[in-house]
């Protein structure tokens, strides 16, 4: 399976975490099962006229395209010309690019928020018209359509993540190449759902001081970010705890709340991504799937019932408090 991949309008970082991922030669592992990158802009040998070659002859037809992969939204101003990003050397707008070489691939990966949402080129006024590629924000359309589907029946996949986790990328390809990637394993954003399934929230190491309301004041702190620093990790569809990044983080484990980059309009919350909004004391990003007054009543049965080491290890940069050494009576 040929893959050819395509940076459109952002900043690189979906490429940049690739090279986080797990395999020491991430593609020969490709290889392995089947994929030859015929040509990535930062990891390809090819350049200047052999590069433009190799697209000329994808979008034309003559060399085959089984997995076109864009990262970054598409810009489509000024006034829907596409000029706002030219691809170098070429003299033609990256959307035109786009569109053509979609039209010959067999399937069509959106790598990252910016390419599956518009994600952050299309914060603010959005100027440059940017947006993905068969969505904008959480509404189907983009530069493909709302009914668009690949020459092999798909829609677009949507790896979502700004940065997307490196083992997204890649266990969505291996899937596909091995015929076990279909329309049932996307979910309704057109996520791979091996991912999406989960939350943020799984596997969060600061459970503890959620599951008891202990909450952080100030980001040094080692309480849940839920109630003031405004993580989402509760509403975020991501495996992020349960599948660490680079073998080792996360942004709960390094002490960011999460802003659930995975998720359209992430990049415009309408609050500081550092606080959480609330109503008469409430946050309003409750958990997705819990009604809000089982929550503030399981809450306040949660703060009352706090142990000491929780509530103190919750307000400081270091466990303060160790667990107590007790017989458990279990023979």
């Amino acid at each position: 399976m040929n893959l050819l991949w395509l940076q459109a309008g952002g900043c690189g970082g979906c490429t940049l975490s690739l090279l986080g991922a797990d395999a020491r030669d991430l593609l020969r592992q490709l290889e392995d099962v089947g994929i030859r990158v015929l040509f990535h802009p930062a990891l390809s040998e090819a350049s200047g006229p052999e590069a433009l070659a190799i697209l000329e002859d994808a979008a034309s037809g003559k060399v085959p395209v089984d997995i076109l992969c864009v990262e970054g939204a598409v810009l489509r101003g000024p006034n829907g010309s596409g000029r706002f990003h030219i691809l170098a050397g070429t003299g033609i707008p990256m959307l035109d690019w786009v569109q053509r070489l979609a039209t010959q691939a067999r399937h069509v990966f959106a790598i990252g928020s910016c390419t599956a949402f518009g994600g952050m080129p299309a914060a603010g006024e959005n100027s440059t018209d940017a947006c993905g590629l068969q969505f904008e924000g959480d509404e189907k359309g983009g530069i493909l359509g709302a009914e668009w589907q690949s020459a092999a029946g798909l829609p677009v996949v949507n790896v979502a993540g700004c940065p997307t986790h490196p083992g997204w990328v890649v266990d969505s390809l291996m899937a596909l190449a091995l015929g076990q990637l279909d329309n049932k394993d996307l979910d309704a954003l057109q996520r791979p759902r091996f991912y999406s399934d989960q939350l943020v929230h799984h596997g969060c190491p600061r459970n503890e001081f959620y599951e008891f309301k202990a909450s952080a004041h100030k980001p040094s702190e080692l309480g849940c970010l839920m109630e003031n620093l405004g993580c989402k990790g509760t509403q975020a569809h991501a495996d992020c705890n349960t599948r660490v990044w680079n073998g080792v983080g996360s942004c709960l484990r390094g002490g960011y709340p999460c802003i659930s980059c995975t998720e359209p309009g992430f990049e415009e919350p309408g609050h500081p991504f550092m606080e959480t909004p609330k109503v008469a004391g409430i946050p309003i990003g409750l958990p997705s799937d819990m009604p809000k007054a089982w929550f503030v009543a399981l809450a306040a049965l949660s703060k009352s019932a706090t142990p000491k080491r929780v509530r103190e290890n919750a307000a400081a940069d270091h466990p303060v408090v160790m667990p107590a050494i007790r017989k458990t009576g279990l023979k």
